[in-house]
């Protein structure tokens, strides 16, 4: 019976092999920031104002969310509406709808953006 009890464990040590453990690949550093924000004015000018009807109806509110408001978009000549969709809340900060502001060369459209307060 010994030798049973030897070759079985002599077969169990073959059988096992030798077993390399690869060390572990090291993991990226994330870091998180404050999402950037910032004012950006896309060089639309318009010769005359937009277009007084709403894009598209304003959907309920959604939680967790805010309704970026559709907007017209002057293509050099004509107005083209462009439609709303979903932004994600940023906890600290308050969305500003796409809008037009009225100076002395025409009509200039602020994009829509997220502003810190």
């Amino acid at each position: 019976m010994s030798i049973r009890l030897v070759a079985l464990t002599a077969l169990t040590l073959l059988a096992s092999g030798c077993v390399v453990e690869q060390p572990a690949r090291p993991r990226p550093v994330v870091v998180e920031r404050e999402p950037v924000v910032q004012r950006e004015y896309v060089e639309v000018i318009a010769p005359q104002p937009p277009p007084v009807e709403v894009v598209e109806a304003e959907p309920a509110p959604r939680h967790g969310y805010v309704w970026a408001r559709g907007y017209w978009h002057w293509d050099g000549h004509q107005y083209i509406a462009h439609r709303g969709h979903w932004e994600a809340e940023r906890p600290g900060y308050h969305y500003v709808h796409p809008h037009y502001e009225r100076r002395n060369d025409g009509w200039h459209l602020n994009v829509g953006v997220w502003v810190a307060g």
